[in-house]
């Protein structure tokens, strides 16, 4: 898989009059020596608890923030090269936390069209990119309407509409289903794996759902502004205790097969999902069965 995203040895400082949610005084390193490279095309989550640096290393991906040592390439270009920023901002979009940060106009298709506007894309292709755009989040129907009429999932999507417009290579998710409802992340999180499946975009998820971040190809756990581990979804969760010493949970399946296991029941390693964890202790009765002859 081609490197689209490298981050190399990057440290990063708030300056003094600069505070980060949950984040530490000035004087510490909010990222400390990160190295991370993510694929063209990939779908990656990047886990950790409140102030671990997740947040602050999704901002380097499209130089809202520069590292304080290091380097950030994206596509091959290096983000502190003043000269790339506008590119590098065209390839990479950012979702927010908050919809509700990112919608700026009184209707939503002029609210996707905002940042083509800002591109200085023609009025005849923003019309097309704006209507494939809210088609790709199941919201054209909605095109006509008031973003304030919506409901938190819907205006995620619509958030998520006016980044797909500027037909970015990658977009940043950064923590987009922390403020909604199970519904409301179910609509954003299949709406994301089907850009990334169908349309080939690289994804980048920050999350602290655990049940989101086991649909990634791989998964990033960081804490105290550094990478402690990544693998597949299955390696990662499969280390229980390496995530509870991190303070961060598993796929409530995972825990509950984790338990299971302690005390001695014959499970998988791993599993991730409920349908997994019922097949495998349907699996080890019916075992038990045959071996003491109640069958």
């Amino acid at each position: 898989m081609e490197d689209f995203i490298k981050v190399e040895n990057v440290y990063f400082r708030y300056d003094e009059d600069e505070e980060e949610d949950n984040h530490a005084g000035a004087s510490d390193y909010a990222l400390k020596g990160i190295d991370l490279t993510i694929g063209r095309g990939e779908f990656v989550a990047i886990v950790g608890h409140n102030g671990s640096g997740k947040s602050t290393l999704a901002k380097h991906f499209n130089a809202i923030y520069l590292p304080t040592t290091g380097d950030v390439l994206v596509d091959g270009m290096n983000t502190k090269d003043d000269d790339h920023v506008f590119d590098i901002r065209k390839r990479v979009g950012l979702v927010l936390q908050n919809p509700d940060n990112q919608i700026v106009a009184g209707i939503v298709e002029e609210d996707v069209a905002f940042g083509c506007e800002n591109l200085g894309v023609p009025s005849a292709e923003i019309r097309t990119r704006v209507d494939n755009a809210l088609k790709a989040v199941d919201m054209y129907d909605y095109r006509r309407h008031s973003p304030d009429k919506l409901s938190g999932g819907q205006k995620q999507r619509v958030a998520i509409a006016g980044i797909i417009a500027m037909e970015p290579h990658c977009i940043v998710l950064d923590e987009p289903t922390a403020m909604l409802d199970p519904q409301g992340r179910e609509e954003v999180i299949s709406t994301v794996r089907r850009l990334n499946k169908e349309r080939g975009i690289t994804i980048i998820l920050i999350t602290h759902y655990m049940e989101e971040a086991i649909l990634a190809d791989r998964v990033v756990m960081v804490d105290s502004g550094r990478v402690f581990t990544e693998g597949t979804p299955r390696e990662v969760f499969s280390r229980c205790e390496l995530m509870k010493q991190h303070h961060l949970d598993v796929p409530q399946a995972t825990e509950l097969n984790h338990r299971l296991r302690g005390c001695g029941l014959e499970l998988p390693e791993c599993v991730l999902t409920e349908d997994e964890c019922a097949a495998a202790i349907l699996e080890m009765l019916k075992h038990h069965r045959k071996t003491d002859g109640s069958e």
